[in-house]
């Protein structure tokens, strides 16, 4: 009795436990896809609603006026927005020079709402469905023993993607920039997750079909494809030689014809099959010089892009804090992506995982301009994909306290840079 009594008056008065030691535990909310969706867009709502006008097309809203163009059976816009930045102008016509695959997922509601319809409402689905879709993947990454973590770590992680990563500074204000990054990372995480949930011929088809999508949403999304295509190789390695040739013709086929597509989308516009429209886009000035000298992809831009997505921290406020901001200082969780790739087996996950990175990354890093107006690095949303996987390598055995406090740290900083984007965003 005496020791019963004993272990009893040393629990917390009323069974309660710290914030701290209690915290994680709340986390676990973001490991139920829907549960993580729905508190995620409740987040991206209260912004949008802030700002104001989300019901309605942005200024920059041009995948509406291009899927207004698709219905009426012509590539150049039909109407033309009331801002013009950054369209491609070629012989009295505009068009847009980034691919057009979010436009034809936008069709229907323009078929139905019009070029009004919000991209904003459209971005907030999207970035919800996002968080859906990271919870989903990291659960069903963890039943395939690609990695092994906890439901509150795979919780936080989830918790960091939504509230604590580049992914809160887009949903909420649609704009061809936004809509096309988003966009661009659902095509690459349900390919990711078709790999994982499939297999034999479905999927093969099903991840060259998403990985199409990405290709003509964002050109090098397709890079992210090294993961998957590695490990649908490595799973399916026991099927024989034949077998193993149809399933690739399944899974090259859709990216080779998107491939095609986009060439001949092209050159029915600008009258060249690599000729998206560049060398005609409504740049902002201070690019001016810069894109004649050295064009659009050039090591010139290799040291002032790895400075502002690796290197700078955006605060306090100064003349360059909407150039971007270091993918780590902004968002320490993802210094567990090191200790992921030391830690991760079998190898060839890892380096699989590393390779999509960095092809992803490297055009961004070549890329003229940083991705400004931003908070944060936002291209690097691109390859956030198999960042996350690795990075859900490296937090195994890692404490949920320091964890939940790294979180912290990247939801803090997100929510307050998010705030202020409100009022520099046209």
């Amino acid at each position: 009795m005496l020791h019963k009594a004993t272990a009893t008056s040393n629990r917390p008065v009323g069974g309660a436990r710290s914030a701290a030691e209690r915290a994680p535990h709340l986390a676990l909310l973001f490991e139920q896809p829907l549960w993580a969706a729905l508190a995620a867009l409740a987040v991206y709502a209260s912004f949008a609603i802030v700002r104001g006008d989300w019901w309605v097309a942005s200024p920059a809203g041009y995948y509406n006026y291009l899927a207004d163009a698709f219905l009426h059976g012509q590539l150049h816009l039909r109407i033309i927005p009331a801002s013009t930045h950054d369209l491609s102008l070629f012989q009295g016509r505009y068009y847009l020079y980034w691919p057009p695959m979010p436009a034809i997922f936008l069709m229907p509601f323009i078929a139905i709402f019009g070029v009004q319809f919000s991209d904003t409402l459209f971005t907030l689905a999207i970035g919800a469905l996002n968080v859906a879709l990271v919870a989903m993947l990291l659960r069903q990454a963890c039943i395939r023993r690609v990695i092994k973590l906890s439901k509150a770590r795979r919780g936080l992680l989830v918790l960091c993607f939504a509230l604590g990563t580049v992914q809160l500074t887009l949903a909420p204000f649609g704009r061809v920039w936004n809509t096309g990054q988003l966009v661009g990372f659902t095509c690459v995480v349900a390919c990711y997750l078709v790999v994982l949930r499939q297999q034999g011929a479905w999927a093969f088809a099903l991840a060259g079909l998403t990985m199409a999508a990405a290709f003509l949403t964002r050109n090098h999304l397709v890079f992210a494809g090294v993961w998957p295509a590695c490990y649908l190789l490595f799973r399916h390695r026991a099927v024989g030689w034949r077998r193993m040739t149809a399933y690739l013709l399944l899974g090259l086929l859709p990216v080779l014809i998107a491939i095609s597509l986009l060439g001949w989308y092209n050159w029915l516009r600008f009258g060249g099959i690599t000729n998206a429209g560049l060398d005609y886009h409504q740049m902002a000035l201070i690019f001016v010089d810069d894109y004649r000298r050295y064009g659009a992809f050039h090591p010139h831009y290799l040291l002032t892009n790895f400075f502002y997505q690796y290197l700078a921290y955006p605060l306090p406020l100064h003349s360059t804090t909407f150039f971007g901001g270091s993918l780590f200082l902004l968002t320490p969780v993802f210094l567990a992506a090191f200790v992921g790739a030391v830690k991760l087996r079998p190898r060839w996950s890892m380096w699989a995982l590393l390779l999509s990175i960095v092809l992803v990354a490297t055009p961004i890093l070549l890329l003229m301009g940083t991705g400004w107006v931003q908070f944060g690095p936002r291209y690097t949303l691109d390859f956030m994909v198999p960042l996350l996987l690795l990075t859900a390598a490296g937090l195994r055995r890692a404490s949920l306290k320091l964890l939940f406090l790294l979180t912290i740290i990247s939801v803090a900083s997100y929510l307050f840079g998010t705030e202020l984007l409100l009022s520099v965003i046209e």
